[in-house]
């Protein structure tokens, strides 16, 4: 690369774009409010509230912070993020179809 590029604030923001765009294949894709609510009415995916059950009966009295569905290489996941009891920052993956948790970690 050439250096006036990695002093240049453009050439900085081209090369952190293409980056970006090198590691977006890799990441997961959020579902639309209106795929979701197909996706449901299918019977694709599980009901919201049972999702939620799962991850509240890992985490009594946790609070829902953020829940998203979401693609991940062909599979449909729930992504949610509790605050527990103890003021812990927990993000669950949980199987959209299944119901079943694939994750379960402290937030970073």
């Amino acid at each position: 690369m050439h250096p006036h590029l990695l002093f240049n604030p453009l050439g900085k923001a081209a090369l952190a774009a293409f980056l970006a765009c090198l590691m977006a294949p890799a990441s997961a894709l959020d579902v639309s409010h209106d795929e979701a609510l197909r996706l449901r009415q299918s019977g694709e995916v599980q009901p919201f509230e049972q999702i939620l059950a799962v991850a509240m009966a890992r985490h009594p009295g946790a609070s829902l912070l953020e829940a998203e569905l979401e693609r991940d290489d062909g599979a449909l996941i729930y992504e949610l993020e509790v605050l527990t009891e103890d003021g812990v920052v927990r993000e669950l993956e949980i199987d959209a179809r299944t119901g079943r948790v694939l994750e379960d970690e402290v937030d970073d």
